[in-house]
């Protein structure tokens, strides 16, 4: 039997639904992005695209990407959050709040925003609503509600509370929020002090804390009445059971009076303590203009401000405040290395898990291509034992930053460390081949030639490369230096013809005159030291007054050039003979020529 063909009608049923194509327009703005992630106002422009044509799918493209590269603009959290709510997307704007409060524990704005998306979409006959609601009140104030300026956080969760008639937990917040340093702690206590005013006890306090306070104040007043007549009233002697109100009004009147101000009282010690607190930090917050993150570079004295204030804090707060205080400092100076280096070195002493932590968030969302923070997690990895971890970061770190030598000799010296030595060769090697130029090039193949001779004992092949290297690269002296230092390594007595061989390629080089006049000088020393025939002493000797003569127009005249040179030269241009060279040559090119400069 033959199927009927589907009408019209039934094929548009069971058509799929296809993705809107994305804008054109939006292709290119986001590959701008991509292609170029530092470039804050690109993606502003991006999102402000994708958020004036409302396409759902270019919105939830854009907005996830620029979320891993800058997690802590907290506004574009909301406005995220917004949009899918405006698509009727209750449950993913939740959990789009849910993303960014991970992200951004201390944002006291989200934490707010969060808090009225909840009360707004919550289904107010719910029974369980009203749990719901405190739970993430309390999840709010645990994460953020150390904040100096932390206040708006807690007074909502105090006006919240205090709608919902439960005064005694309004109290229990207030017992909270007198303890922590804050800006408005003065005003928190005014309210406190007004919250107590204008409630009865019974209501404000927890059962407990109203039965013991009522049985300590009824032993104040009989202790009283003793010390007065020396008896105890018989209708007296019973202690009240604590919940049930006193028959006489004024008696009434008067514990309550008694009762607040007892609360108080116990309060204001609290407060005292923490005013003292406060103002040890008044400064240090006054200082404190930006708090935000921003892609725009900070002030001097803001950074100033943030070091001495941690300081401050390290020295003198709890290691809970410190942590408050350090995740506040990288929200504002998030794009600085040293405060993300601070920050784990600090974290040693307590937590493996939290160092590891701070490194990734730094090296893997904020400072993607800073080179010294990378070699920092990496070297605390490899501390842990954690060899191979540390290999990715450092190959990661290479990927993203091609060609830098400090990454590419961390992973030589990584190999080297655990015993891989063909593979720190091969390094080397690599590097060597995919150099940029002939002095990259040179800069590689000495370090080659040190571990070969060094490390691997082969002086036939440390002096192969230093040859193939010259071939390359005529015009070297470190080259030549170093090839000279190798062959000096053995015994001079039987290396002679070797040493004098590569003195006499360095004179015949293309290398300007005042350095080959140096290698002719140095040639007659190393002869008048340890030659064997006074002939070719003699030549040598000659052929270095040639090219002094040669020099003399651009130099002042020496009395007496070998003599000269031997007094004022010769130790000190290059260093004595031995590891002291190689030294010498190796710290001018890591940091004269190839590393980058130190962030200023």
């Amino acid at each position: 039997m033959e199927l009927e063909e589907p009408s019209k009608e039934t094929s548009e049923e069971l058509a799929v639904p296809t993705e809107p194509q994305l804008p054109s327009e939006f292709e290119k703005l986001f590959k701008g992005c991509e292609e170029n992630p530092e470039d804050f106002n690109g993606w502003v422009y991006l999102l402000q695209y994708v958020e004036q044509e409302n396409v759902l799918t270019a919105v939830r493209k854009a907005f996830d990407v620029f979320f891993l590269r800058y997690p802590y603009c907290y506004g574009y959290w909301k406005k995220y959050a917004d949009i899918e709510k405006k698509h009727g997307n209750v449950q993913v704007a939740e959990e789009v709040y849910r993303r960014g409060l991970q992200a951004i524990p201390l944002s006291v704005d989200l934490w707010l925003h969060y808090l009225t998306f909840i009360k707004e979409n919550s289904d107010l006959t719910d029974p369980e609503t009203e749990g719901r609601i405190r739970g993430a009140y309390e999840h709010s104030v645990l994460a953020a509600g150390t904040d100096f300026r932390s206040d708006r956080l807690w007074e909502s969760y105090i006006n919240w509370e205090t709608e919902q008639q439960k005064l005694a937990n309004v109290t229990a917040i207030y017992d909270r929020i007198l303890g922590i340093p804050t800006q408005l702690y003065s005003q928190h206590f005014q309210r406190f002090k007004e919250h107590v005013q204008n409630n009865n006890p019974k209501h404000f306090l927890s059962e407990e804390e109203f039965v013991q306070l009522r049985i300590e104040l009824s032993k104040a007043s009989l202790a009283a009445m003793v010390g007065s007549d020396g008896d105890t009233p018989a209708a007296e002697e019973e202690l009240p059971p604590g919940t049930e109100d006193l028959a006489d009004p004024a008696k009434r009147v008067t514990e309550i009076e008694n009762m607040r101000h007892k609360v108080i009282e116990v309060r204001q010690e609290v407060f005292n303590h923490n005013e003292h607190e406060v103002s040890k930090r008044w400064a240090f917050e006054e200082g404190i203009k930006r708090p935000y993150f921003h892609v725009k570079a900070l002030e001097k004295t803001q950074l100033t401000n943030w070091k001495e204030y941690l300081d401050f804090e390290i020295e003198n707060g709890t290691p809970e405040r410190v942590v408050v205080l350090f995740e506040r400092c990288l929200i504002a100076c998030a794009l600085y290395e040293e405060f993300w280096t601070k920050y784990a070195k600090y974290l040693e002493s307590y937590s493996t898990d939290g160092v590891r932590h701070v490194y990734k968030k730094a090296c893997t969302t904020h400072l993607p291509k800073k080179p010294a923070i990378h070699l920092l997690w990496a070297a605390f990895e490899e501390q842990q034992g954690n060899v191979e971890e540390a290999r990715g970061i450092l190959k990661s770190l290479e990927a993203a930053v091609p060609g830098l030598a400090m990454v590419r000799l961390r992973r030589v010296s990584l190999e080297r460390r655990h015993g891989n030595l063909e593979e720190a060769e091969a390094l080397l090697r690599e590097a060597m081949e995919s150099a940029k130029n002939a002095t990259e090039t040179s800069f590689y193949a000495v370090k080659l030639a040190r571990q070969l001779m060094k490390v691997q004992r082969s002086l036939s092949k440390a002096r192969k490369v230093l040859l193939d290297a010259i071939e390359k690269d005529q015009s070297s002296p470190k080259l030549y230096l170093n090839l000279l230092e190798l062959e000096y390594s053995g015994d001079v007595t039987q290396n002679e013809a070797e040493i004098v061989a590569c003195f006499d390629r360095a004179l015949q080089s293309p290398m300007p005159l005042e350095s080959r006049l140096l290698f002719s000088q140095r040639k007659v020393e190393f002869l008048e030291d340890f030659g064997t025939d006074i002939n070719v002493l003699v030549a040598a000797y000659e052929e270095q007054q040639k090219l002094q003569k040669e020099s003399e127009p651009t130099k002042r005249k020496a009395e007496n050039g070998y003599d000269r040179w031997i007094m004022e030269q010769g130790w000190q241009q290059y260093g004595g003979w031995g590891q002291n060279s190689w030294g010498q040559y190796n710290q001018y090119a890591q940091y004269n020529q190839y590393y980058p400069p130190p962030p200023t």
